[in-house]
């Protein structure tokens, strides 16, 4: 007899906790318990909306809301009726929401609230009659039909890519795919946190409409563990240090301001703490680079007895270790963390996998992985170099294709390897390392072929205050970077580049860069849903700085 897929073995384990929490609501410094039998009757009510507006097996249904128990429960409704869930961003620009509406064509549209609704419509003023909010929904008749079997090949959601380029693309994902990732990434956790006896503390904050954070929660309600869920990112750090959590999910972009947050607090403190702390960084540097010393050696050795158990009893006495993805961590980030005993480890993967094709592995206990890059493939996932080192990757973690764009989809799709756009390294072990994107790599007149990611990673943590960086030179005579971020002058940001630039070939060094104010943002369309650059949209919006930093000698 055949094990039940993902979707089945969540919902089981909702009626089986009974009234076991399924999950906890953190609301400021509070906890809430959802008890499994509250969940999944929200769900129950969800399904009975769903019948009643007519929603068939196969029908798309959005959702648009924050994280909430809520959400949780509607996305287990949707699913569990036999609907395509089709996920949205609360904080997308309306307009590009409503393109996505129309390319899927929902049946409904779950929303969290009329505020949010409101402001859809404005853009999608045809999808009224489709859209109902959360209320109605979770006031409904639960209804007592079956809870709908899944085939393999069943597609399940369809998720809406950020769309660096151009127009955002859904990515198909099948009952299958879930059934083999959820279980992986489950066994991976426990390899990690060992048999405890009781439940792991883990954290949430990141929207669960992005496909990382999907998984991540299907991994808990899977195994099953409670989630300890942000309701409320502008409480974020209070919800926290209530949460006091074991482990939770990142993106590098939150682990790079915890660490620029805590340098200007000790820095402020100054005295001996400052002093210790700021030689334990400039010596881990040079470990880190392979010049470092006996002297660098102890420097490091003291500040771990005497400065970063302190910081670590402010970011949390019970965390053990981070997982972080969506984009490359730096080194010296991830070796901050670890300098706590707190190792970070690495996954990488794009939503047309499933979210995953690589985590970390643990050099030694207690340890990240390898700095610099994100892990080995997981089982049962292959991977390789083609063209131009793009990554390439077979398996069962790969996308069904991308909603009404066939041709889009053979493209990407070539003999069952998806090519991930990705320029990468893989060394003599199977350790991956993310170079660029494929598509964002310059040639200056000089003739060579420069990444620009690891250029603008590299000057983003020199720069104190830097938020984002964008290195240019397309056929420009040399590179130039525009820097975003608060508390910067020229000064500041002229010393990082001489120290990015010192160790580098020429080709590869930044002669020219503007600030362009404070950090880039999502809503004003200069960054996608989930972070990324956008790079010719950058350009344009900055086009006269860039004219006059090459217009320099």
């Amino acid at each position: 007899m055949s094990q039940p897929g993902a979707i089945a073995t969540m919902l089981q384990n909702l009626r089986t906790l009974g009234d076991k929490p399924a999950l906890f609501e953190v609301r400021g410094r509070e906890v809430v318990p959802v008890a499994g039998r509250e969940l999944h009757l929200l769900v129950g009510r969800v399904r009975g909306l769903l019948t009643t507006l007519g929603v068939q097996p196969g029908d798309r249904v959005a959702l648009l809301a924050g994280n909430s128990a809520r959400w949780v429960a509607a996305d287990l409704g949707i699913l569990a009726s036999g609907a395509i869930a089709v996920p949205l961003y609360s904080r997308q620009e309306p307009k590009e929401l409503a393109a996505m509406l129309r390319d899927c064509e929902p049946t409904v549209l779950l929303v969290s609230d009329k505020d949010l609704a409101d402001k859809l419509l404005e853009a999608w003023p045809e999808g009224r009659e489709r859209t109902a909010l959360f209320d109605l929904a979770f006031a409904h008749e639960p209804t007592a039909e079956p809870e709908h079997a899944h085939r393999p090949d069943d597609v399940v959601t369809i998720i809406y890519t950020s769309g660096t380029s151009g127009e955002a693309k859904g990515v198909m994902i099948t009952s299958g795919n879930l059934d083999f990732m959820v279980p992986v990434t489950a066994s991976r956790v426990e390899e990690l946190t060992g048999k405890r006896g009781h439940p792991d503390k883990v954290f949430h904050y990141l929207p669960f409409c992005f496909a990382g954070s999907r998984i991540a929660l299907f991994t808990q309600l899977v195994r099953p563990n409670p989630v300890l869920l942000s309701t409320d990112l502008t409480k974020v750090l209070d919800e926290m240090l209530a949460a006091d959590p074991h482990y939770y999910l990142n993106v590098p972009a939150v682990l790079e301001r915890i660490k620029a947050g805590v340098t200007a607090k000790i820095r402020e403190k100054g005295g001996i703490g400052w002093t210790l702390y700021s030689r334990a960084l400039d010596a881990n540097a040079r470990i880190l680079a392979g010049k470092g010393g006996l002297g660098d050696r102890a420097a490091v050795a003291i500040a771990r007895k005497f400065v970063f158990p302190k910081i670590k009893e402010v970011l949390g006495k019970s965390l053990e270790f981070l997982i972080c993805g969506s984009a490359p961590l730096s080194p010296e980030t991830q070796s901050f963390f670890e300098l706590m005993n707190v190792p970070v480890y690495q996954v990488y993967g794009l939503t047309e996998t499933t979210a995953i094709v690589t985590i970390d592995r643990a050099r030694q206990p207690g340890a990240s992985g390898e700095p610099g890059k994100v892990g080995h493939a997981i089982p049962g996932v292959e991977m390789k170099l083609g063209e131009g080192d793009e990554l390439l990757t077979r398996g069962p973690h790969i996308f069904h294709g991308y909603w009404n764009k066939p041709e889009i989809s053979a493209e990407a799709l070539v003999d069952g390897w998806f090519r991930t756009g990705d320029q990468a390294e893989i060394d003599a072990a199977g350790n991956l390392r993310i170079v660029g994107r494929v598509k964002n790599l310059i040639k200056p007149e000089s003739g060579h072929w420069v990444a620009p990611e690891p250029l603008e990673e590299r000057l983003k943590e020199a720069c104190e205050g830097a938020e984002h960086v964008v290195v240019i030179g397309h056929g420009r005579p040399f590179l130039g970077a525009l820097v975003a971020g608060t508390g910067l002058d020229v000064a500041r940001i002229q010393a990082a580049v001489d120290k990015v630039n010192a160790d580098l070939p020429h080709y590869r060094r930044i002669r020219a860069f503007a600030h362009v104010g404070p950090a880039l943002t999502i809503e004003s369309g200069l960054l996608t849903a989930n972070g990324k650059l956008r790079r010719k949209v950058i350009e344009a919006a900055h086009a006269s700085a860039i004219a006059a930093m090459f217009s320099k000698p």
